[in-house]
C-alpha cells in the first residue's frame, strides 16, 4: 500500500502529514498502516524499519480532512505514535505539530490565499477545540522564511501564530479537572504529594522539582538515564491520570493513556544550563519548568504545554502560580532548550475558572514529499492495535 504523505516539522516536532482521505477508512486498518509506516512497535526504540525518529517528538502523526461540515477549513487528528507499543494515541493535541497544520493546508491548496497573512481555521479532532493559523504567505505559498527564533530549533523561520480559542478543559471538559487549584495525592514509592490539575489546551499535572528530590538544574539525560526516578515520575503521572478521571486505574494510565496528563516540573526562577550548555539567568525567566513526555524528559517545551502552563501560572494557588514570578500574566518559562514567553488571562466567573484564548508563536517547515510505503503482506497480518 502506497499513501501520499508529507513530512512536516512544527516548532520542535516532526510529524508525517496525511490527507484523511487517502487512508483506510477503517480504524484498526488504519492504525495498522500507521504502525506499518513508523516502523513500530520495535522493541529496541530504533524504529528502524520506519518513518519514526525514535524519539516522541519525531514519531508523531497528523491526519488532515475537510471542515465543511465543523464550520471550519480543515480538521486535524494528533496522533503520538508509540515506538515500542502498537500504539497510536489519540488522548490530546500536540502544540507544535498544530504549527505545520496552518503551512500544510496553504500548500496543499486547502484554503483561499490572502497574503501576506493567510489565516487557517481548523477543528482538533482530538479535543474537539477550534485553532486559527495566521500564516505567513507570498506569491501563493507559504513563506518558511524569517528572523523568528524558537529555542530547540536551529536558525529562524516565519512567524506563526496560533490563537487557541476557549482551551479550557480540552480533554477532561473542565479547566480545573478535580475543581481544585491544587490536590494530594498518596503515590506508592514517592509518598505524599502536593499538585495541580490544569487542562488548557492539554491536561498537564504540576509538581514541585523538590518534592521529587531535583532542583531545576539537571539535565534532560540526566533524567532519562535514572530508572527509579522515572518510575516514581510515572507513578505521579499516572496516579493524576486517574484523579482527572483520565484513566480508570493506574496501571490503565501507564499501559494504555501515556500521553495525557503530561507532568511538569515547576519551581521558582534560578540559574540553570541549557541542554546545549548555555547559561540561563534567573532574571531572564518567571518559571523554571520542564516537562515529560511518553516517560522522557522533553528536551524543549511543547506548546500545548506552555499554554496550560501560563494558564496555570495566572490561576492564584496552584503549583505553577506558586513558584511563578509572572506578571500582567506574561510568563516567560526557562525549560531544557532555553525561554518561551507565552500571555494568559484567566477569569473566575461565578465561582469557576474560565480563559478565552491563548496565543502562541511558532515556526514551520515542509521538510518532504512522496509517499509512505507499506508492504500489503505486513498490513494483512493481525496486530493489536490500541486508539
Amino acid at each position: 500500500m502506497r499513501v501520499p504523505a508529507v513530512l512536516m516539522r512544527g516548532g520542535t516536532s516532526k510529524a508525517v502529514f496525511f490527507h484523511e482521505a487517502d487512508l483506510p477508512t477503517d480504524p484498526v486498518e488504519r492504525d495498522r498502516f500507521i504502525l506499518a509506516a513508523y516502523g513500530s512497535p520495535d522493541p529496541d526504540r530504533r524504529q528502524i524499519n520506519g518513518l519514526g525518529g525514535a524519539t516522541s517528538t519525531t514519531s508523531k502523526v497528523a491526519i488532515i480532512g475537510d471542515g465543511a461540515a465543523h464550520g471550519v477549513d480543515i480538521t486535524y487528528e494528533f496522533g503520538q505514535v508509540s515506538i515500542d507499543q502498537p500504539l497510536v494515541d489519540r488522548r490530546g493535541n500536540c502544540g507544535n505539530i498544530s504549527s505545520a497544520v496552518g503551512p500544510f493546508a496553504v500548500d496543499e491548496r486547502l484554503v483561499t490565499l490572502t497574503d501576506p497573512i493567510t489565516q487557517v481555521r481548523f477543528l482538533n479532532l482530538n479535543t474537539g477545540k477550534k485553532i486559527v493559523a495566521h500564516v505567513p504567505t507570498t506569491a501563493g505559498a507559504f513563506d518558511p522564511i524569517g528572523d523568528f527564533a524558537i529555542p530547540g530549533v536551529p536558525g529562524t523561520g516565519s512567524r506563526i501564530r496560533l490563537d487557541y480559542l476557549d482551551p479550557g478543559g480540552a480533554v477532561t471538559g473542565r479547566l480545573l479537572p478535580t475543581g481544585n487549584v491544587r490536590d494530594t495525592l498518596e503515590v506508592p514509592g514517592v509518598g505524599t504529594i502536593e499538585v495541580s490539575l490544569v487542562d488548557a489546551a492539554n491536561p498537564l499535572v504540576f509538581v514541585r522539582w523538590r518534592d521529587l528530590g531535583l532542583d531545576g538544574s539537571e539535565k534532560p539525560d540526566a533524567i532519562d538515564a535514572d530508572p527509579a526516578l522515572l518510575a516514581r515520575i510515572e507513578a505521579v503521572r499516572a496516579a493524576a491520570s486517574v484523579l482527572a478521571g483520565i484513566a480508570g486505574s493506574v496501571e490503565e494510565a501507564t499501559r494504555d493513556v501515556p500521553s495525557v496528563p503530561k507532568l511538569a516540573f515547576v519551581g521558582p526562577p534560578r540559574p540553570y544550563r541549557r541542554a546545549d550548555g548555555g547559561a540561563v539567568a534567573a532574571e531572564e525567566i518567571t518559571l523554571r519548568a520542564s516537562m515529560m513526555s511518553m516517560g522522557r524528559l522533553h528536551r524543549s517545551y511543547p506548546l500545548t504545554g506552555a499554554i496550560c502552563t501560563a494558564v496555570a501560572a495566572a490561576i492564584p494557588g496552584t503549583i505553577a502560580a506558586e513558584a511563578s514570578g509572572a506578571d500582567n500574566g506574561v510568563t516567560r518559562i526557562g525549560h531544557p532548550a532555553g525561554v518561551m514567553d507565552m500571555e494568559a488571562h484567566p477569569e473566575l466567573v461565578d465561582g469557576a475558572w474560565t480563559v478565552d484564548a491563548v496565543a502562541g508563536y511558532r515556526t514551520a517547515r515542509r521538510l518532504m514529499e512522496g509517499w509512505a510505503l507499506v508492504p500489503d503482506r505486513v498490513l494483512s497480518v493481525p496486530v493489536a492495535v490500541g486508539a
